[in-house]
């Protein structure tokens, strides 16, 4: 497996690399994101001090890290997934002696590989020398921890809405709203924080906030969301575990899933 791993990603990365400059668009894309949220809350600060608890430099510090974690946990197994079963092309990967899960992660990897010096690295600067956005985490090595949990939930939960097009067979649909729904949940447009306090217990039970707000929290150096206070040590052991319960989430599926498959467009 780790062979596969080592092959699938390397042929991955030297893949994207020959269209590196469509990956390097997305080096305007997260700074002009961010520099929207800096013009929305500087417009929210200039009538009062704090918005849930928080001051100017810690909203802009978190939508910062947001920004930066963003380019490392990128994915895009739903739409892939979803695509190799509409048309048929899932019925090759039945006949490999490799999981297709293996082998879609293996080319996450690989891309998020490509990412981490061509996005992450210039953007992660910009936002460090441009706008002063601390990125330093409090416990480093938590935070690479909690950052790579969060690689592997967001790919199990996109991973699992993939599969739905076995039922589906296309789930454009479906992939639209949950973005924003898992966007929402996950804290990228607000910080969970601010959501009523009945959302935030609800929140902190699903998947979602294992993605973004978790190891946001985890590099500020702090965690709290509705009302349950958590160390660092502690929240990265309950995201962990959330990851082999999204894992075992997304084999049940996939078991179910796979008796519905009659290769469509193949």
């Amino acid at each position: 497996m780790l062979r596969v791993l080592k092959s699938v990603a390397f042929v991955t990365y030297k893949e994207w690399a020959a269209y590196r400059s469509h990956m390097a668009v997305s080096l305007f894309v997260g700074p002009v994101l961010f520099l929207v949220q800096l013009l929305i809350w500087q417009a929210v600060f200039s009538s009062r001090d704090t918005v849930g608890g928080l001051n100017l430099t810690q909203m802009l510090t978190y939508y910062g890290i947001i920004t930066v974690i963003h380019y490392a946990i990128f994915d895009f197994a739903d739409w892939n997934l979803q695509m190799l079963i509409r048309t048929g092309k899932f019925l090759t990967f039945l006949l490999r002696p490799v999981s297709h899960r293996w082998f879609a992660l293996s080319q996450k990897a690989g891309h998020r590989l490509l990412g981490f010096w061509l996005e992450l690295v210039p953007v992660a600067l910009i936002l460090y020398f441009g706008f002063h956005i601390d990125l330093i985490p409090e416990y480093p090595v938590w935070a690479v921890i909690s950052i790579g949990l969060s690689f592997l939930m967001m790919f199990l939960v996109n991973y699992c809405i993939g599969l739905t097009a076995f039922w589906l067979t296309n789930a454009h649909g479906i992939r639209g709203m949950f973005h924003l729904l898992r966007d929402l949940s996950a804290g990228v447009l607000i910080p969970l924080t601010l959501l009523p306090d009945a959302l935030q217990k609800i929140l902190f039970v699903l998947p979602f906030q294992f993605i973004v707000y978790v190891p946001t929290r985890v590099i500020i150096g702090s965690y709290e969301l509705g009302g349950i206070t958590m160390s660092i040590p502690q929240i990265v052991a309950v995201q962990a575990a959330a990851v082999l319960v999204m894992w075992l989430v997304s084999e049940c599926l996939w078991r179910l899933g796979i008796r519905h498959f009659t290769g469509v467009g193949a």
